[in-house]
Formats: C-alpha cells, structure tokens, sequence
C-alpha cells in the first residue's frame, strides 16, 4: 500500500470523524459519518482487504446510516445550540488527551515486535467470502438473526415514539 494512499484516507477518516462530533446538526453529524465509513473502506481496499471493505460500504455506510438518517429525520431533531465552554472541563480532557498520547507513544516506541514486517499469508483454494459466509451461517446464525429482530424492532420502537398525536 502506498503511504500517500494511508495519510490521505487516514486524514480523510479522522477529519470527518472530528466533523461528526462537531458539528451541530444531527444530518450534517450523519452524512459525515459515512464519508469516515467510506475512508475506511477505503483503507481497507488498500490493505487488499475487499471483502472487508465491501462490507463496510454496504452494511455501514449503507444500511445501518440510512437507517440512521430514517430515525433523525423521523424524530424531527434541530440543530442544537451553541453552549457555553467549561474551562475545568476542557482543561481536563486536553490534559488526559495529552497524558493518553504520550502513553501510547511510550508503548509503541518499546514494543520492538511493532516495526517488524509480516510474511504474506498463505493462500487457500476456498475465497473469505465463502468462508466468512459458511461460519456466519452455521456456527452464528441465531445472533445473526437476533441482530437482526433487535433492529427491526427499534425501527419499529422508534416509529411508535415519534407517532404525532391527532388533536
């Protein structure tokens, strides 16, 4: 993978990922969230990882926000207003970024297994899709298919709540 290929959609993921956060709009938060889904499919498909990246496009970036935006849209939700900052506040989470950073630096700086370079894998006859499929199918079918019923019934939930009442 190209390095100039990670930092662009490293940026790309990080920035709009920052822009889900601060942004004041429910949508604008939304569509910001799947441009970072899409960075990072984006990384993946860089990574050789196509499946993974495929799946991020359609089930994340696809399905799970549309379904999202269905919920913002239906719950009617504004803008939110501009608060004022808490100084201790925004002291203390700088000072706990700033202690987090330099204790990750510190660990990847002493982790020598960090820097070594990965063999290849070996290579099978059978694709991961087919395999990823057989193992979702098989061994994981019932939390699949609970996933499944607790979304459908939180759409459902959500469509209830937000019913308008007749006057």
């Amino acid at each position: 993978m190209s390095p100039t290929l990670f930092w662009l959609f490293s940026v790309l993921m990080l920035g709009f990922a920052a822009s889900v956060i601060l942004n004041r709009s429910p949508i604008a938060s939304a569509l910001s969230l799947v441009v970072s889904f899409l960075g990072l499919a984006a990384l993946f498909i860089t990574l050789n990882a196509y499946f993974i990246g495929v799946i991020q496009v359609l089930v994340y970036a696809g399905a799970v926000m549309v379904l999202f935006l269905f919920i913002i849209m239906l719950l009617d939700l504004k803008s939110e207003k501009r608060r004022k900052l808490n100084a201790p506040a925004v002291l203390g989470g700088g000072a706990i970024t700033i202690a987090f950073v330099a204790q990750l630096a510190t660990v990847l700086h002493h982790y020598p297994a960090g820097r070594r370079v990965l063999e290849p894998l070996a290579s099978t006859g059978v694709s991961n899709a087919h395999q990823i499929g057989m193992l979702l199918f098989s061994r994981y079918n019932l939390p699949f298919q609970v996933i499944g019923v607790l979304v459908l019934v939180s759409t459902v939930g959500v469509v209830v709540l937000s019913k308008r009442e007749l006057k």
